[in-house]
């Protein structure tokens, strides 16, 4: 009897801990961010000759009454650009990466094979003017190194627009948590499966599961839309967790993300 009570007592104990480690943050100002858009372009209206985090494909997306999502890199010089992979192979045809270019030279290049040149988030906040909710992911090739953060965090200071930020990194939102807590932050996640050994499967277990969502405490889960069986993904909304889908890319995704979701994350369709 008594070890039906430790085991007992030590399940409670689990699942209090789990609950406490992903427990989001319910928040008004989330409700309110999403009141009155809930559909994203990813990396802006791009498509047909508009290339994706350009100008082109972020007015586009202004004048078709849409959000915008899109990515945010550092630079070598400290600058920022939006750009959403961490090497400029694939729409620059360049095999390296954009934290080791400084700003005038990625400026230089062009996206697709297009006249559209990688914007600066200057220059892209510029040309939205507040006609759009942003969705501003925080992106980085080291963990830790949130300078990316604080330049962001800056720069939207002067900003009179509505935005919001999110990362994988959950030690990025935790810097937005710290740093501006009025800010409305978010946790992507997805099932991941990059990992080749212990540490790179155990660090897939804690992002899919998002059990670092203690350091950051989210105001919404930004998840995959194939994802959205994932035990951690139901609890979290179940707690109160304000659910974004990405990426819808077909009405079947749309329809899969439909009583699951409250706002989506698009491109190649039309919501």
């Amino acid at each position: 009897m008594i070890f039906l009570y430790i085991i007992a007592g030590m399940l409670v104990f689990l699942t209090l801990l789990y609950i406490f480690l992903i427990f989001p943050k319910k928040s008004k100002k989330t409700e309110e961010f999403f009141a009155d858009q809930k559909s994203f372009a990813h990396r802006g209206l791009h498509g047909g000759g508009v290339p994706e985090n350009s100008l082109a494909a972020f007015d586009l997306a202004c004048k078709h009454g849409y959000g915008i999502e899109f990515d945010v890199h550092i630079t070598a010089d400290e600058k920022l650009v939006v750009f959403h992979d961490d090497t400029l192979e694939r729409m620059c045809g360049i095999k390296e990466g954009v934290e080791e270019k400084t700003l005038a030279e990625l400026q230089a290049l062009t996206l697709a094979g297009t006249q559209e040149h990688i914007p600066s988030l200057e220059e892209t906040l510029s040309i939205i003017n507040g006609r759009a909710p942003l969705i501003i992911e925080i992106k980085g090739t080291k963990v830790k190194d949130t300078r990316v953060c604080k330049l962001t965090a800056k720069m939207l200071e002067s900003y009179n627009g509505k935005w919001c930020m999110e990362s994988f990194n959950p030690f990025y939102v935790k810097w937005w948590r710290k740093n501006v807590p009025s800010s409305v932050r978010g946790q992507l996640s997805c099932k991941m499966k990059n990992g080749k050994n212990f540490a790179q499967k155990a660090k897939d277990f804690l992002l899919t599961n998002m059990l670092l969502s203690f350091l950051a405490r989210p105001n919404f889960i930004a998840y995959d839309v194939n994802g959205r069986k994932e035990p951690s993904f139901k609890v979290s909304r179940a707690l109160g967790g304000y659910p974004v889908a990405w990426t819808i890319r077909s009405e079947e995704d749309k329809k899969n993300a439909e009583g699951k979701f409250k706002a989506i994350i698009f491109e190649n369709i039309r919501p």
